[in-house]
């Protein structure tokens, strides 16, 4: 189930906040907790509240803090962008993103406003957000300025750039249309849009688009003579009172904005007699013009009146004022109790409600961005803190990454050397290592244990006491039977050993699961916009039909279990009957005892790498698989194979590649490569921990 949607658009002042609004009714009028989020929000001059933000959390009582429900501000994404710093900003916003989905059912999220000239920029950036919170869209744009074609080739071209991120639009809203051209408008919508993306139109609505009285006095600079209890009034149309009054009354109108010189008493009077009259429509307020107000005698007489109409004094000449009235660009604000509600009146009118929340619920994501995969570990991790041991105490690169895991409160940690060797170098590195624990496996205390558990384990082939107590003084076989033991919850190392050093000792006394003949292993690829799992790309250099069946089953598990739907792909270099040979035939022997084995297992094979993972390929040589084109889960036949193949996609395209993870053991425990990173390591401490956790 969708627990979100990314409400988007494609310019400035597209009106998105009358479906912001209508969507919030929707929402809690069939959930209990509905939250709000903007990924960044404009500047606010004296820490004000952000208009968006105050008026969502105000009119809808959210439970939720300004705070909360905002990332960044603009200058701090103008900082980040052009320090190259994305990495920030989609981390963080993830971040802020999360922890409301935790507190609520679903989650409104609203895209940034276009307030500068970077539309393209910002655009493709709102974009990118919404991919990396795996969640889909509703795109929102104005017809103001646009002919039909002009707005529905908009919005189709937004549609595609969407979903060339693979970010699903649910629906399509086209704003503002005139009342004459409604039809044709959404005629022309309907057929240009994609088929199955909903198509809402809204008409252009005056009062929504006019702006308040209190607006027009923050936008002239003005100030309050009368009335200030007044400035939620709404204007309708408005006029410049430069004519005789008897000609001026003709062109009042309902809710009209009167706009003249300070010192005409004759026009400031009559609109105020006619407001009372029976006879004419009630105004919304009166704008003084030149900084001019009337003398005291006739202020005495407009006190009089009393009738809620706002006075304000702005410095502008009438003219210029009225143009200056005529640019604003209209809000809501949590006070327009009437806008609010019109829009949620409007929305209403023109939203298949049902549909669309049928819609929303139940979107279920493709797949998983790596970005959100990264932070689904991490926070999976934080949960159940397990203790790691780090066998290789004297690289750097272990105890750089061990600082930063401690730092992040993810797992406890054990680096097994010499207490004083570790220290000295993490203070040549300065690193914190203060709450890591250091062993030395001569003289720790659990050393005769560990070794007469040895012994008792192997001595069937013929290994002595003596020998066992050698075997421990190896950092490789002490972090393992720390594991063993229950001491540590899991174990990492290889970053100096062999992968032949670090996992013989699991195989030879921490085992393998019930039911499990092969221990293998996967690496999860984060690519551009999916997360993919490889395998086996480090253990197993030719498995049988049956080895690579078991390996395809414990890889499809190991995808489930870290949030991603396994399709499996039983790779060759031939797509279904198309090739023949003894290399094929393994394949497909393979593929036929899994789908014996696991009939709930979604697979294809034999199948190429190009028609696993892209479907136009997948259509032309395997149209009815349910896998080719969206296989997330990729088994090589034979190490030679997937070694290179990772290595090669990982270098070429900038993947990364967290593991290799060992699949098939009682407990964890996982091979580093000797080339790894920091990174590499951060990450394969993390995997470890969810093992064991999962265990």
């Amino acid at each position: 189930m969708s627990k979100a949607i990314y409400i988007s658009t494609t310019e400035k002042h597209s009106g998105k906040s009358l479906f912001v609004l209508g969507l919030m009714d929707l929402l809690l009028g069939n959930m209990d907790k509905v939250g709000y989020f903007r990924p960044f929000i404009d500047d606010q001059k004296d820490n004000k509240l952000d208009n968006h933000i105050n008026t969502v959390l105000t009119h809808f009582n959210l439970d939720m803090s300004q705070e909360e429900a905002y990332a960044f501000k603009r200058s701090e994404i103008v900082t980040l962008l052009r320090n190259n710093d994305t990495d920030t900003i989609i981390d963080t916003i993830i971040k802020k993103y999360k922890a409301l989905e935790e507190r609520f059912n679903f989650v409104v999220i609203e895209g940034s406003d276009f307030t500068d000239d970077s539309n393209i920029n910002e655009f493709n950036l709102n974009v990118e957000i919404a991919k990396n919170l795996g969640i889909p869209s509703i795109i929102v744009s104005s017809a103001e300025h646009k002919d039909e074609n002009t707005l529905s080739s908009t919005l189709q071209l937004a549609i595609n750039t969407f979903k060339e991120k693979e970010v699903e639009v649910i629906a399509a809203v086209a704003n503002m249309i005139d009342h004459e051209n409604f039809d044709s408008y959404a005629s022309e919508l309907q057929q240009v849009i994609s088929k199955n993306t909903q198509i809402y139109a809204f008409p252009r609505v005056k009062n929504l688009s006019n702006p308040t009285l209190k607006e027009i006095l923050k936008a002239l600079d003005g100030r309050v003579i009368l009335g200030e209890e007044f400035l939620d009034n709404q204007t309708g149309s408005f006029g410049v009172g430069a004519m005789q009054l008897r000609n001026y009354l003709e062109h009042v109108k309902p809710n009209s904005l009167v706009i003249t010189p300070g010192d005409r008493a004759d026009i400031i009077l009559g609109a105020l007699q006619a407001n009372i009259s029976d006879n004419y429509p009630q105004i919304s307020g009166i704008i003084l013009t030149g900084d001019l107000v009337p003398e005291a005698t006739i202020m005495k007489l407009i006190e009089g009146f009393g009738h809620g109409v706002p006075i304000i004094s702005v410095k502008q000449g009438t003219f210029g004022a009225a143009n200056s009235i005529g640019n604003i660009k209209s809000r809501i604000y949590a006070e327009s109790k009437q806008k609010i509600q019109r829009s949620i009146s409007i929305f209403k009118q023109h939203v298949e409600e049902a549909a669309l929340l049928d819609k929303l619920i139940s979107f279920k994501p493709e797949g998983i961005t790596p970005r959100m995969f990264q932070y689904n570990l991490l926070q999976r991790a934080r949960k159940s803190k397990k203790h790691i041991v780090l066998p290789e105490g004297n690289d750097d690169r272990i105890l750089t990454a061990a600082a930063r895991l401690l730092l992040n409160g993810v797992v406890d940690i054990t680096l097994l050397g010499k207490k004083e060797d570790v220290e000295r170098r993490a203070a040549k590195l300065n690193l914190d290592l203060t709450k890591a624990h250091i062993v030395d496996p001569i003289s720790s205390l659990n050393f005769d244990d560990y070794a007469q558990t040895f012994y008792e384990l192997r001595k069937h082939k013929n290994v002595n006491l003596d020998m066992a107590k050698d075997m421990m003084v190896d950092v490789s076989y002490f972090g393992t039977m720390m594991v063993y033991k229950g001491h540590a919850d899991g174990m990492v190392s290889g970053a100096v050993h062999t992968t032949q050093h670090t996992i013989r000792p699991a195989l030879q006394f921490v085992k393998t699961k019930p039911g499990v003949s092969v221990v293998s292993s996967v690496f999860f690829m984060c690519l551009e916009d999916r997360v993919s799992v490889f395998g086996d790309c480090a253990i197993n250099p030719n498995p049988t039909a049956e080895e690579l069946a078991e390996i395809a089953i414990s890889s499809a598990n190991s995808s489930q279990n870290f949030g991603i739907e396994p399709k499996v792909a039983m790779l060759s270099y031939s797509s279904g009957k198309s090739g023949k040979g003894a290399d094929v035939e393994i394949v497909k022997q393979a593929t036929e005892i899994v789908m014996q084995k696991r009939p709930d297992i979604k697979i294809e094979g034999p199948i190429q790498y190009d028609a696993a993972v892209d479907m136009s390929v997948a259509k032309s040589k395997l149209p009815n698989s349910e896998v080719a084109g969206q296989a997330s889960v990729l088994i090589f036949p034979d190490l030679n194979t997937g070694n290179n193949t990772y290595k090669a996609v990982q270098r070429e395209t900038g993947a990364l590649a967290i593991g290799p993870m060992l699949q098939g053991l009682n407990k964890p425990v996982n091979d580093l490569s000797r080339g790894c990173t920091i990174d590499d390591v951060f990450n394969t401490v993390i995997i470890t921990a969810i093992q064991a956790r999962d265990l």
